[in-house]
């Protein structure tokens, strides 16, 4: 039975990594002619609703009340401040260099595991070797952006991703050590309703809404897909993997969602992969595999702790 589960998390987690990766080409296109904030307001909103109508037909709805404040975080940390953002930032950055930059993601994770003390597994060679390898691949395709650190706007929305990366670091370490496990498809519906509720606020305090006069039939196209694909579907898989396996292996989903990007820009934008990228690409399959390996090892060494006689 264990096994099954393994199983089902890892498709779940694939599921992640293949939808999330075409995420940041549907959120670009769909945020050239919407406000921003509102547009993943709408997208957030819209999926949790869904998801919340679906299971209390399906006589599935179960809501732990006094978990509804952890969701309420965790719908601020994961969906407003770390998905919402990404969203305004690829206004000023590419779609690729978005996913390129919450590639981080998993630097953030066991970096915050580690200094909080919520890991108490030291950090052996394979994950040390998987980190530096994962973000030598990002240093090489940043490479090829120098040139654009000149403009202020592009430089903001890089810290601004950043930024989102870091919320969303937190909120995944939040929910694997801090949050009783529960009903996964009501944690994420409840999650999305109210991180899009906040967006919602974030919209009315920074969004254009001159704007809405410019909406395209490309951004509702992009709008439905990443509601019915990109939340309705993925973010489940994504609560349901955090659930069962280690968040390191979890976290690994931000490695290979910028390559996916990456193809999709040349595919449909005709943008160029440069002997950089192969290169990269190489380095971030070399961090899937020693990280993965890292996590495997079940053996514990805690650190030293002063305790009273």
């Amino acid at each position: 039975m264990q096994t099954e589960k393994n199983i089902l998390a890892y498709l779940a987690l694939v599921v992640v990594c293949v939808v999330w990766g075409t995420t940041y080409f549907a959120l670009r296109v769909g945020v050239e002619t919407f406000p921003p904030f509102l547009f993943s307001a709408i997208r957030q909103v819209l999926a949790g609703g869904i998801l919340l109508i679906v299971l209390q037909l399906s006589g599935e709805l179960k809501i732990d009340r006094s978990l509804l404040f952890k969701q309420f975080i965790l719908g601020i940390l994961l969906i407003a401040f770390g998905n919402g953002t990404v969203g305004w930032s690829e206004r000023y950055i590419p779609s690729g260099l978005a996913a390129l930059i919450v590639s981080i993601l998993p630097v953030y994770i066991v970096a915050i595991n580690y200094f909080s003390g919520i890991d108490k597994r030291k950090l052996n060679k394979y994950i040390i070797s998987g980190l530096v390898s994962g973000s030598a691949g990002i240093v090489l395709i940043f490479k090829d952006n120098l040139k654009d650190f000149a403009n202020p706007n592009y430089l903001i929305g890089m810290l601004v991703a950043f930024g989102a990366c870091l919320s969303w670091a937190t909120g995944s370490v939040y929910t694997k050590h801090k949050v009783p496990k529960g009903n996964v498809m009501t944690n994420a519906a409840l999650q999305m309703l109210f991180g899009g509720i906040v967006l919602f606020v974030m919209s009315l305090l920074m969004d254009d809404y001159s704007e809405l006069k410019t909406i395209n039939t490309e951004a509702i196209w992009a709008l439905g897909y990443l509601v019915l694909v990109g939340s309705v579907l993925a973010y489940p898989c994504y609560v349901y993997a955090l659930g069962k396996l280690p968040i390191g292996i979890v976290s690994l989903y931000a490695y290979i969602n910028p390559f996916i990007a990456l193809i999709l820009g040349y595919v449909l934008l005709n943008e160029t992969i440069t002997e950089v990228t192969v290169l990269a690409l190489g380095c971030v399959l070399s961090a899937i595999y020693f990280i993965n390996k890292g996590y495997k090892n079940k053996v514990v060494e805690p650190r030293l702790h002063r305790y009273k006689k």
